[in-house]
C-alpha cells in the first residue's frame, strides 16, 4: 500500500539549505499498525506529511496505492488526503463553533456527499467510538480524550484507506491514553491501516512494527515481540482503581 524509495526532504531558507530526511526507504502493508518513532528534530512529523500528502519529498518515489504521489498536482493531492487518507492530529483541530456532528461531518460536505449518506456516517462514526450521546455537544463542553475521540470519528467518517496520527494522545493522560489506544487497536483488528507519529515507547508498543528514525534516517524496523494490549492496560487500572476503593 505504501512504498518510499530513497526520499529525500530539504528546505531551503535564502542561501541556506537543511537536508531534513536522508533517503527514507520503507514499505507499509495493508492491516499493519505502524509506529514512527524518534527525538525532537529526527525527521518523523516531516516523514508524516509526506505519507499524509501534505508535502512532497524532493527526491525519491512515493507509491501509495500504486501512485506516484510526487508526480499528483495540488487539487489531485487534495483529493487523496480528503478519500483515501484519515489524519488525526495531538490538537484535535476541531472546530469549536460546531457541534461534534459538524465537526465529523465537515469533511463530507467538500466530497460533494448526499445529506442522507454524511448523516449516517457521522451518526456510524460517533458511535463507533462511544459518543452517540455527545453528538450535539461542542468540544468546549467535552473533555480532551471526548475530542480526540469526535477527530477519531471525523477521520473515519471517511472511510480512509491509511490512518495517519501526529503524537494522537500527548495530550492525553494516561487512561484516557489507554482509552484511544483501544479504539486504535481495535481498528487495526477489523483491517485499517494505522501509521502512528509518536515519542512515548509505551505508545510504541502497543502497535505491531516500530520505526525508529533520528537525523533524518532510518536506524531501526522491527516488529514489536511483546505488543500491549490498552484493552488489557484499562482493565487493571478499573481493578487497582477498585482495590484502592
Amino acid at each position: 500500500m505504501i512504498k518510499l524509495e530513497n526520499i529525500t526532504k530539504t528546505y531551503a531558507t535564502g542561501k541556506l539549505s537543511v537536508e531534513v530526511l536522508k533517503g527514507i526507504s520503507i514499505e507499509i502493508n495493508d492491516g499493519e499498525m505502524v509506529a514512527i518513532m524518534g527525538p525532537s528534530g529526527s525527521g518523523k512529523s516531516t516523514l508524516m506529511n509526506i505519507l499524509g500528502c501534505l508535502d512532497v519529498p524532493t527526491g525519491g518515489t512515493y507509491l501509495l496505492n500504486d501512485q506516484e504521489i510526487q508526480k499528483k498536482n495540488n487539487r489531485q493531492l487534495a483529493i487523496i488526503r480528503n478519500r483515501e487518507l484519515g489524519f488525526i492530529f495531538q490538537k484535535y483541530n476541531l472546530i469549536p463553533q460546531l457541534t461534534a456532528a459538524d465537526n465529523v461531518e465537515m469533511p463530507l460536505i467538500y466530497r460533494g456527499m448526499s445529506t442522507k449518506e454524511r448523516v449516517k456516517r457521522t451518526k456510524d462514526a460517533l458511535e463507533r467510538v462511544g459518543l452517540s450521546h455527545r453528538i450535539k455537544h461542542k468540544p468546549t463542553e467535552m473533555s480532551g480524550g471526548e475530542q480526540q475521540r469526535v477527530a477519531i470519528a471525523r477521520a473515519l467518517a471517511s472511510e480512509p484507506h491509511v490512518l495517519l496520527a501526529d503524537e494522537p494522545t500527548g495530550n492525553l493522560d494516561t487512561k484516557t491514553s489507554e482509552e484511544i489506544m483501544t479504539i486504535f487497536q481495535e481498528l487495526n483488528d477489523h483491517g485499517m491501516t494505522l501509521v502512528l507519529v509518536t515519542h512515548d515507547f509505551d505508545i510504541g508498543d502497543h502497535c505491531k512494527r516500530l520505526i525508529r528514525i533520528q537525523d533524518g534516517m532510518i536506524i531501526g524496523d522491527s516488529q514489536v515481540k511483546n505488543r500491549i494490549s490498552a484493552k488489557d492496560s484499562l482493565a487493571d487500572m478499573n481493578q487497582d482503581k477498585a482495590v484502592v476503593s
